[in-house]
């Protein structure tokens, strides 16, 4: 993998190690159409307008320069003859090229569906993402997969109740971490205090009316939470909070008041006495009040995830930006990757590119040593990761 600055050896060698991807989703595993493949390199989540197209993207001429040349085409080839490639490879053989270019030696998988109406049979399993990219792979819970499992499933509130707790329990046990949506499905907006167990019955009664649906309900998404909480404690397991750029599934998609800084400030302190790592995830455009908060609360670490793919040449301003004030040894490297192999291989290019920029800049300054800026790349790549989710 290039890297466009001057770094001395061990600065170099530190950047290039293999990565431990925290924060990453299944890429299909069937042929796409052009349009299947067009909304999956869109966190938006929709076609484009008439006559456009989302190759024309900073993510959509990043994926031709960087992606083409590991399907044997030439950088920059356009749109049509690098569908019509990877097509003739076929999805196995281009997931197995991507994921293994992208330098990882573990994937720690969200293995809840993209799409809220539909299975995850098209998607790469957790141990399927680490044999196509020659790593490990673990699996990321996403409670509200396992609270709608549940109230399709529950007769009464009370089992409901009891059966949720149950479910995230046993699901735990087999995870290195949580993972909640809460932030795109209600927003931060509310009271972060843990619900009374009357509110949450009658909040249950209602639900169970409507099982299938995205839960939106804020009591029981505070019950949700809390019991999350709860069990990431006693498992002693980080949480992830999606908080920034990108689609979830159950959302509306990117939704950038939902993420408000001051609410986001207001959760954050309200779950510190439970001393559960929390895990801000994607941040952008919220990365430096992310930074801030990470720097003031113990619990808290941080990621950019998808935002520098999808900001692509921009990405070394974004992370000079959360370099500012993070702890270094808050932040934690993720690809975002969803939905198609590109997405990994571009989260970890444009990672390392921009890391890459801000430490040669450090040190070409002499504000930092090479040893230092080796040890700081080192956390931030995977070491960090290792200790938080103990792998």
């Amino acid at each position: 993998m290039l890297l466009s600055v001057d770094l001395p050896d061990t600065v170099r060698d530190a950047l290039l190690a293999p990565l431990v991807d925290h924060h990453c989703h299944g890429v299909r595993r069937d042929d796409l159409t052009r349009a299947q493949f067009e909304l999956l390199i869109n966190e938006g989540g929709g076609a484009s307008p008439p006559g456009t197209t989302h190759f024309d993207t900073p993510f959509g001429l990043a994926l031709r320069r960087w992606c083409a040349p590991l399907l044997d085409l030439e950088p920059h080839a356009p749109p049509a003859v690098y569908l019509a490639r990877r097509a003739e490879l076929g999805a196995a053989e281009v997931n197995r090229r991507l994921l293994a270019a992208a330098g990882v030696v573990a994937f720690l998988v969200d293995t809840a569906p993209m799409d809220v109406n539909a299975g995850d049979a098209e998607l790469l399993s957790a141990a399927e993402m680490g044999r196509h990219g020659g790593a490990a792979a673990d699996e990321l819970v996403r409670v509200e997969q396992i609270e709608r499992d549940v109230a399709e499933v529950a007769q009464v509130a009370v089992d409901y109740l009891d059966s949720l707790g149950e479910e995230l329990t046993a699901r735990a046990a087999r995870a290195v971490g949580l993972k909640t949506v809460i932030a795109a499905l209600c927003g931060l907006d509310f009271d972060p205090a843990r619900p009374s167990r009357g509110s949450v019955i009658a909040a249950a009664n209602r639900r169970l009316a409507a099982p299938k649906e995205p839960l939106t309900d804020p009591i029981l998404l505070r019950h949700l939470l809390w019991s999350a909480i709860d069990v990431a404690r006693e498992r002693a397991l980080p949480v992830q909070f999606h908080t920034g750029f990108g689609c979830e599934q159950g959302t509306a998609g990117p939704d950038l008041h939902r993420t408000d800084p001051a609410r986001l400030t207001t959760l954050v302190a309200a779950l510190q006495p439970a001393g559960v790592p929390m895990i801000l995830l994607h941040c952008y455009p919220f990365h430096r009040h992310a930074a801030y908060l990470a720097g003031r609360y113990p619990h808290v670490y941080v990621d950019v995830g998808l935002a520098l793919p999808h900001t692509a040449a921009a990405s070394a301003r974004v992370m000079e930006e959360l370099l500012e004030l993070a702890p270094f040894h808050k932040l934690l490297f993720s690809s975002g990757c969803r939905g198609v192999a590109e997405s990994c291989l571009l989260g970890a290019l444009y990672y390392r590119q921009a890391l890459g920029a801000a430490l040669a800049a450090r040190v070409g300054a002499g504000e930092w040593s090479p040893g230092d800026a080796a040890r700081i790349a080192h956390m931030i790549g995977s070491a960090n990761a290792r200790r938080i989710y103990r792998l």
